[in-house]
């Protein structure tokens, strides 16, 4: 904006190319909800309830399961692709995820999420790559606990649920003299056999071998987890098999200790690099970022994602779901105030206190510009996620559920 006054020719494009009637008219009336002026005139006749669905839920579960039927639906019957949805949330928690994720494969509807702000450690296919990666060198001294274990082996094999994945560590998982090593299914006694399934037993023995065959370590760290994804994890029958998320964690971690070798590798005396990043992902280093998460776009998967992030992968889709709507999370931003985005841009005035008329009115503004900037990439319809109690049990009367409901009652006033 500052730069337009500068060029001696300004060009001003008014027509979306993207959404259909029905949102712009909802566009107009939202922002003018909100207090603001429309962005473009809109020449449409006022529009019924077609571009905004919603169902009001005292429970936030019940929202979630509404949620997921309306997706079913969309796929199923209408055919509408599943890479043409997005579900987002102020916030996108492990529990929110976690619940939309198992929810959706569980009627077979393929699931992708995006959080750039979490952290890769905090991945749980990181965890399970990296414990697997210290069982195959036991040399490195390294010794998962026997959770750990567990839920490696929960997370590597397809249909392994954490009892049956605690009980076959405590039988195969082995500590002795500061070494690690897993005994064979084939040793367990029959009865136990049958409990944990000869399937799964198949399973955890194909695992347990080729991480016997990688124990001379003769690959690079990360052509070893190269390997560990391509000819086991993501095989069939066992868990990275149909998980995009696991799919680009790997990647990801991949990536980071390929720039961890070629930065520190020549550095390290005497430490095998495996050894070292283990050990600093441990202590909490952060890694690299990575742009891959951004650029690569799987063929045909729902989108779980903040709002923000959605906005600035800057790309259209057919539907959209807003979640936690009554959330203050859409306009209050981060207690940050060491890193204070405003304060401390060179355009604040030095002395000038920040006031809470400041927080009201930049949260104001930043309300208006992610709701336009959503309903511009919007090209049909706007699911809304209501319900009395919020995720944490409480109840939610934030800025954007006002101003949305204002625009409810106007649509209805205009369709008597």
């Amino acid at each position: 904006y500052e730069l337009r006054t500068l060029c001696p020719k300004q060009v001003v494009f008014e027509q979306s190319l993207v959404i259909s009637p029905g949102i712009a008219d909802l566009t107009g009336r939202l922002v003018g909800a909100l207090g603001k002026p429309s962005p473009a005139r809109v020449e449409t006749e006022p529009t019924d309830l077609a571009a905004l669905e919603y169902t009001y839920h005292r429970f936030y579960p019940q929202m979630l399961d509404w949620v997921v039927e309306q997706i079913d639906n969309l796929v199923v019957r209408e055919g509408v692709p599943p890479g043409e949805i997005v579900v987002m949330a102020p916030f996108l928690s492990d529990a929110l995820r976690f619940s939309l994720a198992n929810r959706l494969e569980a009627r077979q509807i393929p699931v992708r999420s995006h959080r750039p702000s979490r952290s890769l450690r905090e991945e749980p296919a990181t965890h399970c790559l990296l414990t697997l990666a210290a069982l195959a060198h036991p040399q490195w001294g390294v010794r998962p606990t026997k959770f750990d274990v567990a839920y490696a082996l929960m997370q590597s094999i397809d249909g392994l649920d954490l009892v049956r994945a605690q009980l076959l560590t405590d039988i195969v998982y082995r500590q002795r003299e500061g070494t690690v090593a897993l005994s064979s299914f084939d040793q367990i006694k029959p009865d136990m056999q049958e409990r944990i399934t000869y399937r799964l037993g198949e399973r955890y023995e194909n695992l347990r071998l080729w991480l016997e065959s990688a124990q001379d370590g003769a690959d690079e760290f990360d052509h070893f987890l190269s390997r560990l994804f391509g000819e086991v994890l993501s095989q069939p029958g066992h868990g990275f098999h149909a998980s995009y998320d696991a799919g680009e964690v790997t990647a990801n971690l991949i990536e980071s200790v390929r720039k961890f070798r070629w930065s520190a590798g020549s550095t390290l005396e005497n430490v095998p690099l495996g050894q070292e990043y283990l050990m600093m992902v441990q202590r909490g280093v952060i890694a690299a970022q990575y742009l891959s998460g951004w650029q690569a776009q799987p063929d045909d998967a729902v989108l779980l994602a903040p709002a923000y992030t959605f906005l600035m992968s800057n790309r259209p889709v057919e539907v959209q779901f807003w979640l936690d709507v009554g959330s203050r999370g859409w306009s209050e931003r981060l207690n940050q105030p060491l890193t204070h985005p405003h304060v401390l841009s060179r355009a604040w005035e030095i002395g000038r206190l920040w006031t809470d008329e400041d927080e009201v009115r930049v949260g104001q503004a930043a309300l208006y510009r992610l709701a336009l900037g959503l309903l511009r990439r919007c090209r049909s319809k706007v699911y809304l996620g209501l319900s009395e109690l919020g995720e944490q049990g409480y109840e939610q009367r934030g800025p954007l559920l006002i101003a949305l409901q204002r625009v409810l009652r106007s649509m209805v006033g205009d369709s008597a």
